[in-house]
């Protein structure tokens, strides 16, 4: 189930853009790429030190949004 990101603010989707991959919100940084870094073992501090265009408070807001979706009762009750 994919996460819904029209309702957070940190992020866009622009066909100008990347092609329209989802992106933080005024930079052409992919979103897809902090989680890859997450996932690597990356921290949040390493991350911005390495993507200087995007804001502590776009990723706290994109990490938030994800953490919602994945304990909202639909994705719950599937038992994803």
């Amino acid at each position: 189930m994919a996460t819904d990101w029209s309702a957070c603010p940190a992020v866009e989707r622009d066909p100008e853009k990347l092609g329209g991959a989802l992106v933080f919100r005024g930079t052409r940084m992919p979103v897809a790429t902090l989680f890859e870094n997450l996932k690597s073992g990356a921290t949040v501090d390493e991350f911005l030190e390495w993507f200087p265009g995007t804001t502590r408070e776009q990723v706290e807001a994109v990490i938030d949004h994800e953490t919602r979706s994945m304990q909202s009762p639909v994705v719950q009750k599937l038992g994803l």
